[in-house]
């Protein structure tokens, strides 16, 4: 009799690291200062600043992350600042 073959153990999952969703303010430069929060009920996401009260509001879908909503942010602050810088 020959033996009973043994099963391949499936591979280890890999563990996804979590994103930040706290970040450094643009405009005081507070590290750890502006916390980005998603209302799935309005479909909005807010990323405001603990310390200088700036805020900044954007569209979210179901797949938005803190992440996406800063880095909006950032995008429209050199967006705004570029426009400006043409400008002058």
């Amino acid at each position: 009799m020959g033996k009973r073959k043994s099963r391949a153990k499936p591979a280890p999952r890999k563990r996804m690291d979590k994103l930040d969703t706290v970040f450094c303010c643009p405009f005081c430069n507070h590290g750890a200062s502006v916390e980005c929060t998603i209302d799935m009920k309005d479909m909005t996401g807010l990323a405001e600043c603990g310390i200088c009260q700036e805020r900044f509001l954007t569209s979210a879908t179901a797949l938005t992350e803190p992440i996406d909503i800063y880095s909006e942010w950032i995008d429209e602050c050199e967006r705004v600042n570029t426009v400006e810088g043409d400008a002058e």
